[in-house]
């Protein structure tokens, strides 16, 4: 791996100049300090440098936000706005991302670590796919009308219809692993749907989302309608799903913080969706294309560095084939070239910090203490940056810490199949169900075991494909509701009936 002092040296000028600039919180139209005026540091993950300043929003600022983002809702021009306008205003704001692409790809590798080459054509161009199939459901948002059986004597008749309605005031709350993409799943539906929002990125990686802010004001959004409070999930995150103002809140991250603002959002019975952890399994049958499953397989789990709620982590293999895919497995993270996210060649970049190396650490000392055996991988890679290597664990059972727990790093534990019977149970023997795939050319075996694995995604012979017209989420603990595809207009309106006699 090479040394990078500083990468900020690589940025192009559009990116530097960016990084450059005071950061500012994004509150009813205007960039603004923190009331408090306190700020706080972003550090690039591969380097240990800081790379500017945040503003650190608090309850104040959220309170002026959220007061702003009603007053947008209610009042001005957005509610008066046509479908057809909110969708020409996404539209707007799906090419002005993809006219910065480059820049917006170099930000996502200095703030967060992971390559540039993935950041410019996996990450920006799913944030443009997104936000242009959002713009279209700006204009086919339905209602239904009735026949009703309702009435006390034979001569009653009455008309009856729901429509849909922007749900209010959305508190979105996003992680970390995938900043930009994030901020476009959550903005995309609620401003389809004419909600306004608040939006708070995660404190380690803000800097795209307040990119992406600039280009939504560019794109001509009416002031109040989005705002972006940059701070931390104890302070900034708590005050938006405590707020009064706030009618609802969307959230991604782990479980445990997931539960939590599950319970706080109910104290004044917020509306919920929550996207959060996962342990998916890789099942591998003997029959499959072994060329294709063995890389796939790695990059199930190695992609992103691991930090993915889909990251394929539990890898299941028939025991025909075990030695095989699990050498190969090994093989492919050998080979992978590790380096600072913005170095082209860089195949896996940082961890995000040096808290997630360490808990990623943690759980591979868990793994080697508790018996399982690692075919390669499991050290911290020396120097300022928080690079892990690639990890494969054998020799392990389901009763492990590492087995059973998320590490949302580049770590997968594999079990051999002995008899195919037990894969169901296998593949479900965890709090989650988020996704899973399944290696094989049998296409009646894959037919009949998908509707047994209790997972919101379920991929054969992929992984970790995603595409805008399909639904996300997890089944269990994985969440609640369903990103992506129609089914996330239901997350950002509501239903209202109305009953007419006649």
């Amino acid at each position: 791996m090479d040394a990078i002092a500083d990468q900020r040296a690589r940025l192009n000028k559009a990116a530097a100049d960016f990084v450059a600039k005071p950061k500012k919180l994004l509150i009813d139209g205007e960039w603004v300090d923190a009331k408090s005026g306190k700020t706080f540091s972003t550090v690039d993950p591969a380097t240990g440098l800081e790379i500017t300043r945040l503003a650190e929003g608090d309850a104040a600022d959220v309170d002026v936000a959220a007061r702003a983002a009603r007053r947008a809702f209610e009042e001005g021009e957005w509610p008066r706005l046509r479908p057809r306008d909110r969708q020409r205003l996404l539209l707007k704001l799906a090419d002005l991302v993809e006219a910065h692409a480059d820049e917006l790809a170099e930000i996502e590798a200095l703030d967060n670590g992971k390559p540039v080459t993935y950041a410019r054509f996996v990450d920006v161009n799913m944030a443009v796919d997104f936000l242009r199939y959002m713009a279209g459901w700006a204009t086919k948002i339905e209602g239904t009308t009735l026949d009703l059986s309702t009435g006390f004597t034979p001569d009653d008749q009455f008309f009856a219809y729901v429509r849909k309605e922007a749900v209010g005031v959305v508190g979105q709350i996003i992680p970390w692993n995938f900043p930009l993409v994030m901020a476009a799943w959550k903005l995309g539906p609620a401003l389809a749907t004419g909600c306004t929002v608040l939006l708070k990125p995660a404190e380690q990686t803000s800097l795209s989302a307040l990119r992406l802010g600039e280009l939504v004001m560019e794109a001509g959004f009416p002031k109040g309608v989005v705002n972006i409070i940059t701070g931390f999930g104890g302070t900034a995150g708590a005050a938006i799903v405590e707020h009064p103002e706030v009618d609802k809140i969307a959230f991604t991250g782990s479980t445990a913080v997931g539960k939590l603002i599950g319970m706080a959002a109910m104290k004044t019975m917020k509306r919920v969706s929550l996207e959060l952890g996962g342990k998916s399994p890789v099942v591998v049958m003997a029959d499959a294309n072994l060329e294709t499953a063995i890389p796939g397989a790695a990059m199930a789990v190695f992609f992103n560095m691991g930090q993915v709620c889909t990251a394929g982590s539990r890898l299941f293999v028939e025991r025909k084939v075990f030695d095989q895919v699990t050498e190969g497995v090994a093989e492919v993270a050998k080979s992978m070239k590790i380096g600072a996210g913005l170095d082209p060649a860089s195949q896996l970049g940082p961890l995000v910090s040096a808290v997630q190396r360490d808990r990623v650490m943690a759980y591979i000392q868990s793994g080697l203490a508790e018996g399982g055996r690692a075919l390669t991988g499991g050290q911290v890679i020396g120097g300022a940056g928080c690079f892990v290597e690639p990890t494969v664990f054998v020799d392990v059972n389901s009763s492990m810490k590492v087995v059973r727990e998320e590490i949302f790093g580049p770590v997968v534990v594999a079990q051999p199949i002995d008899d195919i019977a037990n894969i169901p149970a296998m593949a479900n023997d965890t709090i989650y169900g988020l996704g899973a795939s399944i290696w094989s050319n049998n296409l009646s075996f894959v037919h009949r075991l998908v509707p047994k694995i209790k997972a919101g995604t379920v991929w054969v012979n992929c992984h970790n494909f995603l595409d805008p017209a399909l639904p996300f989420g997890g089944y269990k603990q994985s969440g609640v509701g369903r990103e992506m595809g129609r089914a996330v207009l239901d997350l950002y309106t509501e239903s209202k009936s109305v009953l007419m006699q006649i």
